[in-house]
């Protein structure tokens, strides 16, 4: 089998240093026009590609992408949607022949740790990071550690550090809602509540924010949003508290597809027929929405090509592209069966 050509190779045939041809085919300063140009040519006649994988070959990269969860692990036993991210993920980088170093951490804090240790010990080329928050320390310890990053998600305002290799690839959460909300108004819900997920994730305050202002806009006075851990168990007890209320909702919007078919339960053992006491809409569509009685109405999008979309700006990024924020397709709202027009209002009557 041929061998694939490394930096030693080019230096070698162009006869100059490894660190020349290193700066010269990164595009950094310290070797002349001339030189950078002669470096090239020989990259090109032995055939050497500027991925990480190659850099791997010559012993300067790892062919590794990580990707740290700072979430508890209990919370991910039966969520789908970071199994078909991490499923997108794969499928990119697997074109690239890299692999994903994935981890579990508890918190923040210990999710910086990892990215000290893995950039300490060689150990990845570049991050993907995912759950931005609004007061956010991992994009400043990134563009510290020079970790070419991909954002999965829109970060809070300022912090992402100007001219650092972090891009972004998000959704619009708030755009979603919105149509969420339209659908609930037009089927005469005036009581809406949000079981939400965790409180400081920057897409999570968004979502909230985006009810509040929707609402606003159309006069409902009777809208709350409870902020969870995204667990069965915290999305069933919110359900719980916002059923025993004096005036409890007409529709239930919850932001995962766990959660959802929690509150389905609790209405059922409450004897709250779903959906003609209540409605219930679930963020991120899966298998458990289209299997459940009744079947969720729910928002819908290709996760796994937001997954594949992510890994291919980080790959972008390591074969020397420019940072940049990419929108990808907002969610759509998918109406099934848990969804009818609220009680007493004129579409529920006629």
């Amino acid at each position: 089998m041929r061998r694939r050509p490394t930096i030693k190779d080019i230096a070698r045939r162009a006869g100059v240093s490894e660190s020349a041809v290193s700066f010269a085919l990164n595009d950094r300063p310290g070797v002349s026009a001339a030189t950078r140009e002669r470096i090239r040519r020989v990259a090109d006649q032995l055939g050497w590609l500027p991925s990480a994988a190659a850099r791997a070959l010559s012993g300067e990269g790892s062919a590794t992408v990580g990707l740290v969860l700072a979430r508890p692990a209990r919370t991910l036993g039966v969520e789908s949607f970071f199994l078909q991210l991490v499923s997108g993920v794969q499928e990119a980088l697997a074109v690239r022949g890299l692999g994903l170093l994935f981890q579990v951490v508890e918190d923040v804090d210990a999710e910086c740790a990892a990215y000290r240790r893995w950039w300490a010990e060689h150990r990845v080329d570049g991050l993907l990071v995912v759950d931005p928050r609004e007061d956010d320390p991992r994009p400043a310890l990134l563009a510290e550690l020079g970790l070419p990053a991909v954002i999965v998600g829109a970060p809070g305002a300022g912090t992402v550090p100007s001219g650092a290799a972090i891009s972004c690839v998000r959704a619009d959460d708030a755009a979603a809602m919105a149509s969420v909300v339209d659908q609930l108004h037009d089927l005469g819900h005036r009581r809406v509540a949000h079981v939400a997920g965790v409180a400081e994730l920057a897409h999570t305050r968004r979502r909230i924010a985006s009810l509040r202002a929707e609402a606003a806009r159309r006069g409902l006075r009777e809208v709350t949003s409870v902020t969870t851990d995204y667990s069965d168990a915290q999305g069933a007890e919110a359900t719980r508290r916002l059923l025993s209320g004096e005036r409890p909702p007409t529709a239930i919007v919850y932001d995962n597809d766990v959660m959802a078919v929690a509150g389905l339960a609790v209405a059922a053992e409450r004897g709250v027929s779903v959906p003609h006491a209540l409605s219930i809409v679930a963020w991120d569509d899966s298998a458990l929405c289209r299997n459940t009685h009744p079947t969720l109405t729910a928002l819908t999008r290709d996760t796994a090509g937001f997954g594949r979309h992510a890994a291919e700006e980080l790959i972008a990024l390591l074969d020397g592209g420019p940072a940049r924020w990419v929108e990808d397709a907002a969610p759509r709202l998918m109406a099934r069966e848990s969804t009818a027009a609220a009680p007493g209002s004129r579409q529920f009557l006629s």
